[in-house]
This record gives structure tokens, sequence and C-alpha cells, in this order.
């Protein structure tokens, strides 16, 4: 185990390295280069989620998954080359990350308004505000001057995503080294308000855990999720049972009822420090609000990549 002191480095470099490239992003950042850029995306983020509702969920989740590893630089949308192994493949995402084919309509119909001006990076970000507005979510000014990254890492993508076995000390841990609070972490977690989980990812909870577990939503759970690891790996349940199509406060009071669906979720209200912040949560949409917009900003700060870094693809998919 590392040692607080190399711990504490750790953090304050990443605050540094933060705070010197995200000053470089601004919400008006395309404002002359391509004016249309906005509403360009949010119709087509529309048009998907009209065609599916959980779309809204995966766009969102791609985002985090894409600056959580070496920063919001859109390298999660990267295909595998000769040259590296991409993080489509890793543990995190195979099988569960989605949305691509989407971010591909986007970028096809951005390319059409300003051709060669707005990264995939950006796009990501964009797309991810208008799926939680577009669900029900509060909205943020999206601060943009990303540009792409030129490679991936499965390794690192394997690394630096808190699995759903996490407990808390391990998702402060992790979310504190990516320059994102307690606070954060119970906020942007709420994002599990929508979308949906697989078996795999649950099994052991909803079996194995008694505490903290309503025995009423576990047995609801078992009917699509057998036992047997390798049967039904890939059947959804709803992360929110209640409403897992609306972004609100459903998350929590799930939560508070011992019904999260994963293990980390229930983490965040199981007698430790992030109680406190799940009832205020629960009983404060407004405050909940206020802050998820705010640590999605914070988040979109992580390690972009800016000026003569990077590059802005024609193709998110590949590299130029």
């Amino acid at each position: 185990m590392a040692s607080f002191a190399k711990s504490t480095s750790t953090i304050f470099v990443v605050f540094l390295i933060i705070g010197s490239t995200s000053a470089q992003l601004s919400t008006n950042f395309y404002y002359n280069s391509c004016p249309k850029l906005f509403d360009t995306v949010k119709s087509t983020v529309q048009s998907a989620i009209s065609k599916e509702a959980r779309m809204g969920a995966s766009l969102l989740r791609l985002f985090f998954h894409d600056c959580f590893v070496n920063g919001c630089d859109g390298s999660i949308l990267l295909d595998d080359t000769s040259t590296f192994t991409g993080e489509k493949r890793a543990a995190p995402n195979f099988n569960s990350a989605r949305g691509f084919e989407v971010v591909d309509d986007i970028k096809s119909a951005v390319e059409k308004a300003c051709p060669g001006v707005v990264s995939c990076a950006d796009i990501l970000a964009i797309a991810s505000r208008d799926s939680v507005v577009i669900l029900g979510g509060p909205s943020w000014n999206v601060k943009l001057g990303r540009r792409d990254a030129k490679t991936a890492s499965q390794a690192a993508a394997n690394n630096s995503i808190p699995p759903p076995t996490s407990n808390l000390n391990a998702l402060i841990s992790n979310f504190n080294a990516h320059g994102l609070s307690t606070k954060d972490l119970v906020a942007l977690s709420g994002s599990h308000t929508i979308g949906q989980a697989r078996c795999t990812n649950f099994r052991a909870r909803i079996y194995n855990e008694t505490n903290n577990l309503d025995s009423s939503f576990a047995r609801a759970r078992q009917s699509n999720c057998p036992s047997v690891s390798g049967s039904g790996d890939n059947n959804l349940a709803p992360l929110d049972l209640q409403t897992p199509t609306n972004f609100d406060i459903n998350y929590f009071n799930n939560l508070v009822n011992r019904r999260g669906l994963l293990h980390s979720d229930q983490q965040l209200y199981n007698g430790g420090s992030t109680d406190s912040t799940v009832t205020g949560y629960r009983n404060n949409p407004g405050s909940f609000f206020s802050d998820f917009a705010s640590a999605m900003i914070k988040m979109g700060d992580i390690k972009p990549l800016t000026g003569s870094n990077g590059e802005i693809r024609k193709n998110c998919r590949r590299i130029n």
C-alpha cells in the first residue's frame, strides 16, 4: 500500500494538472468556428433517446469512463489498432460500454456543419450534458476546447475505473486520485438514477450479501439473474427500479431503503461518512442537481489535451 505522503503528493500533482490545463477550456470555445454545434449535438442525442431511452445513460457513462482513463480525451472511442489495444475491451467496458454508433452519428452531423473543427472528446462532453437534460436532470455550461488522444490503453482502463465491488474507502480513494471530492463521488454516483446493469455486476450482492439489502428486492432481482456464473451474465436490471429513464432522486431513496443494485452503490449508505450526503440529496433534489452539475464540470476538467496536443479526429473510432 502506498504511503500517505505518496498518495497526497499524487493527488496534489493531479490537481496541478487539472488547474494548468482546464484554464484553457471555455464555454464559448466554438462560438465563432461552429455556431450550430450545440443544436446539432442535441438534435442527434434527442433522436437517439427517443428511439431508446436507455441511450441517455449509455452516453453519460461513456463520458465517465473516458475521463477516468488518462483524462477526457475521447480515448474510449478508439477501436483497437496494430499499435495499441484500446479501452473498449477493458473489463469495465467489454459487453457493457455502448452508444458508439450514436457518437458516430453526432460526429457525422457536426462534421457537415463545421468540418475538422470539433473534437470527439468535446462531442462526448456535450452529449452527456444533453442526455441528462433530456431525461429530466440539470443543465450546465459545458467547458470546451479539448482535443482527441492519439492512443488508448486497455490496461489504464482496467486500473482506473472503480469496479462495482468497490467498498467506500476504495471509491473515495479512486475519486480523490482523479481530483474529485467525496461529495463529488456521491453526486456523480447519482447518475445511477438512470441506466441498467448486467447480472454479472450485481450477482454477488443479491446472492451473498444479507446486511443492508432488502430481501424482497434481492428476490426480485434473482428472478432474472441466475446464481451460477456464466448463466445470464448479460441479463439486465435497472439501476433505479422506480424510474430508470428519469433523472431524479430515486437512486438515493433506493439506497436508504437498502435497494442499491450494485455493492458500490449501497456502500454510499452503509453507516459510513457519506450517509449524510445521501440523505441530504434525498431530501433536497435541488441540492443534488446543483452538486451534480458542478461535479460534471469538475470531472470534465480532468487532464484535457489542449493547444497543439492531440488532434481533431475526423472519425471518432480512429486517429487521423
